[in-house]
C-alpha cells in the first residue's frame, strides 16, 4: 500500500492520481479517502494531480491511540505533503476535513499553499460556548458519542440519512449511497471515531481562520442537517480575507455525493480561475 509515516510514526495511506497542478483532499468523518473519488477522477482527468489520505484511525491507515485532534490530523497532512514535496497546492477538506485544512494553514502556513477550499466544513466553531451560545449543545455530541459507542454499526445506518439529506420529500439517494457511507464508516477504528467527534466539534478555529491567505473558496449546502451553514460556513466566509461562497439552495451535508456535477463544475472553475 501506498504509506508514509507521520510525525510520531503513524502510519497513513494515502493515493496519488494524475499529473498536473496539485489538489490534495481531506475528507469527512467518520469516512476515508474513498468519498473523494467522484472528483479526484474528475480532475485528474481534467489534468490535475489528486492525492487524498486516509485520517488517522480511518480507512486503512493505522488506528493510532493518540493524537486524534485536529493538530495532530493537521501534522498528518503536513507530512504527506512534505513526504510526496507537493507544492503550489489547492487544499480541499469536506466537514471535519475543512478543519484540518484550515488547521494545517494556521499550524504549517501557506508556503505550500495557492488556494484553499472549504466544503460543509466545520469552522470556526460546532459547539456552543458561553462565548458562543448559538452553537449546538454539548449534549448532541455527546449523544453521537454514546452511541457510536453502543451500536456503531446501526448508528452509521442512520447517520447517513440526515448525512446526504435522504429524509427529505423529493429526495433522490441511492441505496448505494447510503450504504457506501456505512462501509468507509466500518473501517473507521472505534476509539479514533469517537475521539474524533470532540476534534470536530470543540475546537475553535477561529485564530486559524483568520491567517488564511490564499484564494479560499467555501461552499456549503444550505440544508445541511449536520453543520448547520449559518454557524459554519457563512462566519468563516467573514473571517476569512478575501473569501468566496457558494451556498447550495436545498443540498445536504453530503452534497459532494447529492450534488455531484454541480461541485466538480463549480471547483473546476475556481481551480482554474
Amino acid at each position: 500500500m501506498n504509506t508514509i509515516s507521520s510525525k510520531d510514526g503513524t502510519q497513513i495511506y494515502y493515493k496519488d492520481w494524475g499529473r498536473g497542478p496539485v489538489v490534495t483532499f481531506s475528507h469527512g468523518w467518520p469516512l476515508n479517502s474513498d468519498a473523494w473519488d467522484g472528483q479526484m477522477h474528475f480532475l485528474a482527468q481534467q489534468g490535475f494531480r489528486v492525492v487524498a489520505h486516509d485520517r488517522r484511525g480511518h480507512g486503512r491507515s493505522e488506528q493510532a491511540s493518540s493524537n486524534n485532534d485536529m493538530n495532530g490530523y493537521a501534522d498528518d497532512l503536513a507530512a504527506v505533503i512534505e513526504t510526496l514535496d507537493l507544492k503550489n497546492i489547492t487544499m480541499v477538506g469536506h466537514s471535519t476535513g475543512g478543519g484540518e485544512v484550515v488547521r494545517y494553514i494556521g499550524r504549517h502556513g501557506t508556503k505550500r499553499v495557492a488556494k484553499a477550499v472549504l466544503i460543509g466544513a466545520v469552522p470556526p466553531l460546532m459547539v456552543k460556548t458561553a462565548a458562543h451560545p448559538e452553537g449546538i449543545p454539548l449534549e448532541v455530541f455527546d449523544g453521537l458519542r454514546a452511541s457510536l459507542a453502543k451500536d456503531r454499526s446501526q448508528f452509521y445506518q442512520e447517520f447517513a440519512i440526515p448525512f446526504f439529506g435522504a429524509n427529505r420529500d423529493g429526495a433522490k439517494v441511492s441505496q448505494g449511497t447510503l450504504d457506501q457511507f456505512w462501509l468507509w464508516s466500518m473501517q473507521a477504528g472505534l476509539k479514533n471515531a469517537y475521539e474524533c467527534i470532540k476534534a470536530f466539534s470543540e475546537t475553535d478555529f477561529t485564530e486559524d481562520l483568520q491567517k488564511i491567505d490564499v484564494p479560499t473558496l467555501i461552499m456549503h449546502g444550505e440544508d445541511d442537517q449536520i453543520v448547520p451553514v449559518n454557524e459554519t460556513g457563512r462566519k468563516s466566509e467573514k473571517l476569512i480575507k478575501g473569501a468566496k461562497a457558494i451556498y447550495y439552495p436545498g443540498a445536504p451535508h453530503g452534497l459532494t455525493a447529492t450534488h455531484l456535477d454541480r461541485i466538480n463544475a463549480d471547483l473546476l472553475a475556481f481551480l482554474r480561475s
